[in-house]
């Protein structure tokens, strides 16, 4: 060793390296090895005779001692965790986590894979910028690989849009819980469409419904089925009733054709709705009496506009004898009933009662008009 140090050639020193191997004289070994592995090209012969002389661990405690070296290069840090992945699997994410900006990282990503180390992989994965791969690795080796906080920041930078669907059955799978929380952060790059289909075959969208709740901002025809459906199977009439009136890109009469045949009378209602948006107000009418909602047949008379459609209404509420519906029917559709039709159902039927105070309406509002027509005759006479 002295000897090597006077001659401070590389070709001495590996003499002597070898000598000492030879002889078990690991201490001195290392004082000349550590001349030695400074040059890349001594470097994978050395770990070759430490490998097949069966010494790992001096060889590492050289490798760990080498890596404080002025001029230590990147081949001791990939070297050492090539080596730690094969005989110590416990040293290596520690290592990657130090070192990871100075190692050959596919030599490691491929010596890691060989191992089976899968959490390492996916970190040199990530450091690496291949977040496809780092993704495919944690669905493929869950048990090992995954952890939700960081498979999120990972699914997100995935380039393959397909992984994002990839990553939902894996949830379904395995994490159903969590699956709402996936789907949050991968909403602004998801197909909504494509993930209701995929979750209405394998009949688990209530596992989603705060996505759906979400994904409504959209305006989304299948995310707006889907969500009515799983209200209607909740039997919430609220939600369902807020969701068609803030979000009318939906099937609105195949869900009012459903919606009269419930058993709940506040569906059935909704269903009334629904046809009165799409302009079926005699189907919203035929619903409305049948379940005896007259004051939602009221507001659909008025709200059609319609002269006939209000006025079978009143005949209506004659022919089954309810002189108070008839009394409420003329107040609510007042500017569309026609009051020779009015006189004549009260006259014929002794309504007349309940028709005064139309009546009264009415013979005011006249008087008003002919007021203002003599005021304004006058004003034409004095010019």
């Amino acid at each position: 060793v002295d000897c090597g140090r006077k001659a401070n050639s590389t070709a001495v020193w590996r003499d002597v390296h070898g000598a000492c191997i030879a002889e078990r004289e690991f201490r001195l070994a290392q004082i000349c090895a550590l001349h030695l592995i400074v040059h890349a090209e001594e470097l994978e012969p050395m770990i070759r005779l430490y490998e097949a002389s069966g010494h790992v661990d001096e060889l590492c405690t050289l490798l760990e001692n080498g890596l404080g070296l002025e001029r230590a290069h990147m081949g001791m840090f990939t070297e050492l965790a090539v080596l730690y992945c094969k005989y110590r699997p416990t040293q290596i994410m520690d290592h990657l986590k130090l070192y990871w900006s100075r190692v050959n990282i596919p030599k490691v990503i491929r010596a890691c894979e060989a191992a089976h180390l899968w959490p390492e992989l996916v970190f040199l994965y990530v450091h690496y910028d291949e977040f496809d791969n780092a993704a495919q690795t944690i669905i493929a080796h869950s048990a090992d690989a995954w952890e939700h906080a960081s498979f999120k920041d990972i699914i997100v930078k995935a380039s393959n849009v397909e992984l994002y669907y990839k990553a939902l059955r894996f949830y379904l799978n395995e994490q159903p819980l969590l699956l709402s929380d996936l789907l949050a952060v991968m909403m602004p790059r998801i197909d909504h469409t494509r993930v209701v289909s995929m979750f209405v075959k394998s009949d688990n969208i209530p596992l989603i419904k705060p996505y759906l709740v979400s994904a409504q901002a959209t305006n989304n025809k299948a995310v707006n089925e889907a969500f009515n459906d799983l209200l209607i199977e909740e039997e919430d009439f609220v939600g369902l009733r807020n969701s068609i009136d803030n979000h009318d890109n939906f099937d609105a009469i195949g869900l009012a054709q459903r919606l009269e045949k419930h058993e709940l009378l506040e569906f059935r209602r909704i269903a009334a709705h629904l046809y009165n948006q799409a302009k079926r107000w005699r189907q919203s009418l035929t619903l409305s009496k049948k379940d005896k909602l007259y004051k939602d047949a009221m507001t659909t008379a008025r709200v059609s506009g319609s002269v006939e459609i209000a006025e079978d209404l009143l005949r209506y509420f004659v022919e089954s004898g309810n002189a108070a519906c008839f009394s409420a029917c003329l107040f609510t559709c007042y500017d569309i009933v026609r009051s020779d039709v009015v006189m004549e159902l009260a006259w014929r039927h002794g309504l007349a009662n309940e028709a005064m105070p139309y009546f009264i309406n009415l013979v005011r509002e006249y008087q008003v008009k002919v007021d203002h027509l003599v005021e304004e005759v006058g004003e034409l006479k004095v010019k």
